[in-house]
């Protein structure tokens, strides 16, 4: 049996299932895919990649499925779907999602397309192996039995990457203990769900999640850059300069590239590689916001970036709008057992309950621009969006 050093797990047993779907292409293209992608402008050491996250996945699946004891196929299916979860994901994964949901109505979840691709090794190696593309393919989106290890509110998705990315970037709140919540899992009534006497287990895993989404996962420099991205990945695909599905191929250093080799994104690349992002010019907590202006859908969010940029007198490639959806903590939602019955994690845990004060907290609208047009940018997205006064929730 093949081993791997990990940097998080230690030595990690590869089955031959694994070994054949980690030598194609589709797998070895995430060696370039980076797991936080702008994080890495905040972070310097965060450059470890979904190939690497790919793993780790795996070896957790393996050993929740040999504690679930489940039958063989089924264990099979799971370790399988736990390796390839993240070949769906796009040039710098998140960070390009939405743009490439818009051209192509297909979330990084749905890979079902990409294991029929004729051209693509991956389809072809699971069902070498006695293995349903089809049925891989549900599982990684969550459906299907036990779906939700892989893709669920406690799945072994979140505990590899809370602990890796907290390795990783130098940040302590991310080290939950994955070993214990493994050994808690249980299967009740066909659902997925945490023995009793784990409440504790499980709040730490969810107060680790809301700890790195403060300092990590939605710290400003990464938001930034990655509406960045987001704008020019919508210019380079609403002009056809790429294909949509070939656009979602790319590895981070080929987008950057196609940014370069097309005049009206050369600019966002060489901001990008150089760090000379936009700086904020809005930075208001959700109570400041109005309800109209929260979660914005895309088409109106770029009509008010038109708005504001016509008030402030600069292009509009010089305002971007970030209005996050409502914040939610769906990990609360995960299933334990509290005197012999089946509960929702928030109807038995105060301190899960007090955690969606927390998210709330986090949530930020933002509006950024070049910091040559930041005080008039201000100003124009002051008036447009009802903000008054935004002095004080103003980032210098």
């Amino acid at each position: 049996m093949t081993t791997i050093k990990d940097s998080v797990h230690d030595y990690i047993e590869l089955d031959p299932t694994a070994e054949a779907l980690l030598d194609t292409p589709e797998m070895q293209r995430l060696r370039n895919v980076r797991q936080l992608s702008t994080v890495q402008l905040v972070y310097p050491s965060a450059n470890h990649t979904r190939f690497e996250h790919s793993l780790g996945v795996y070896h957790l699946a393996s050993r929740a499925v040999d504690r679930l004891e489940v039958d063989d196929a089924l264990a099979d299916r799971l370790r399988a779907a736990a390796l390839v979860h993240d070949v769906g994901h796009g040039p710098f994964g998140h960070q390009t999602e939405a743009a490439i949901e818009r051209h192509t109505d297909r979330h990084h979840d749905e890979i079902e397309w990409l294991l029929e691709d004729s051209d693509s090794d991956l389809g072809r190696v699971l069902t070498e192996q006695g293995l349903d593309p089809a049925a891989v393919a549900a599982t990684v989106d969550g459906r299907g039995p036990l779906g939700e290890l892989v893709s669920g509110s406690l799945d072994v998705d979140r505990m590899d990457y809370l602990v890796r990315d907290a390795h990783h970037t130098g940040v302590p709140y991310g080290t939950i203990d994955h070993a214990r919540l493994l050994y808690a899992l249980r299967r009740v009534d066909g659902e997925l769900a945490l023995e009793e006497g784990n409440v504790a287990t499980a709040e730490s895993a969810l107060i680790a999640r809301t700890l790195m989404n403060a300092t990590v996962y939605r710290h400003h420099v990464s938001r930034i850059a990655g509406a960045m991205l987001d704008r020019a990945s919508e210019r380079l695909l609403a002009d056809e300069v790429a294909d949509p599905d070939r656009f979602a191929r790319l590895t981070d250093a080929e987008l950057l590239a196609t940014f370069e080799d097309y005049q009206r994104t050369a600019d966002t690349a060489a901001r990008i590689r150089e760090r000379n992002l936009y700086k904020r010019a809005v930075w208001v907590r959700r109570d400041a916001v109005p309800d109209r202006f929260v979660g914005l859908a895309y088409e109106r969010t770029r009509r008010l970036e038109r708005e504001i940029a016509e008030i402030a007198g600069v292009d509009p490639a010089a305002v971007i709008v970030d209005s996050p959806a409502e914040p939610s903590s769906p990990e609360s939602r995960a299933k334990i057992v509290v005197d012999g019955e089946l509960r929702r994690l928030e109807d038995r845990s105060a301190l899960v309950a007090g955690l969606d004060a927390c998210v709330r907290e986090i949530w930020r609208l933002g509006v950024y621009a070049p910091p040559s047009a930041l005080e008039a940018v201000r100003e124009a997205a002051t008036a447009v969006l009802d903000l008054g006064s935004v002095e004080g929730d103003v980032a210098p």
